[in-house]
């Protein structure tokens, strides 16, 4: 099986590995415009939406204080139960999920 499309675009040169080694796995592309920065990330399709979303802001904003001032997006949409797995919230192989503020932030 070749890899997703997302593995060819920029992002950091590590891959984040929430799965284990040999388990089976999806790659994600998690994208925040507030820091311009992106991590792609293996994990199970049965891993909850909420732990993927702190995995992501632990290597991407690492100074936020409540993950509950973050959203994930699929598609332009909120995923709004973050205890729902990747799968259960229609997250495949090659995905990008875009996180970033619950709320506009003015520009300075």
């Amino acid at each position: 099986m070749s890899a997703p499309f997302v593995t060819a675009l920029r992002s950091r040169p590590s891959t984040i590995r929430l799965a284990p080694d040999g388990a089976s796995a999806i790659t994600i592309r998690v994208e925040m415009p507030e820091v311009w920065d992106v991590v792609a990330i293996a994990v199970a399709p049965s891993e909850p939406v909420l732990v993927v979303k702190q995995r992501a802001l632990e290597a991407l904003f690492p100074e936020a204080q409540m993950h509950q001032d973050f959203v994930v997006k699929l598609r332009g949409w909120e995923i709004l139960d973050e205890a729902e797995s990747l799968a259960g919230a229609g997250v495949l192989d090659g995905s990008i999920l875009l996180l970033t503020h619950r709320r506009r932030r003015a520009v300075r």
